[in-house]
């Protein structure tokens, strides 16, 4: 399967006085890709985890590699890929480029957590069986 893609557009809001994107702003992009993927791709939203079956997916873990400055007006291709389903851990490799031009390089690591008792959880057959889907997807 190919790695999920999803657009974002740089917005003012993501920028620093200079017009280049401040790089807190990339972790706030690098989490609607999470979210936007869990949600089309997995069928599993942020809402129906967080608000309905009370879980989460922190990361644990996070290594970026910042190769390029985003400008105001670039439209930044994420793309997503799962590299490993774990226990309750999931790894994954997500990639901003512009125009081919490679922006970030982010590898995070999910942990699906009890909210309530901020606990590992392993993952649902069904949940694991779709992000297990996504394992090893060529970026396109």
């Amino acid at each position: 399967m190919s790695a999920f893609t999803h657009r974002i557009p740089v917005l003012f809001q993501h920028c620093d006085p200079a017009g280049i994107v401040f790089y807190p702003r990339y972790f706030e992009m690098l989490n609607a890709t999470i979210e936007t993927f869990f949600a089309e791709a997995i069928g599993w939203s942020f809402s129906e985890m967080h608000v309905h079956q009370r879980v989460g997916v922190p990361l644990g873990r996070i290594e970026t590699d910042f190769h390029a400055a985003s400008r105001l007006g670039d439209v930044l291709d994420w793309t997503l890929q799962v590299d490993r389903v774990g226990g309750a851990s999931l790894a994954m490799t997500v990639r901003a480029s512009c125009d081919g031009e490679a922006r970030l390089t982010a590898r995070p690591t999910l942990v699906l957590v009890d909210l309530d008792r901020m606990t590992a959880l392993r993952w649902p057959d069904d949940r694991r069986a779709a992000l297990e889907r996504h394992q090893g997807g060529q970026t396109p």
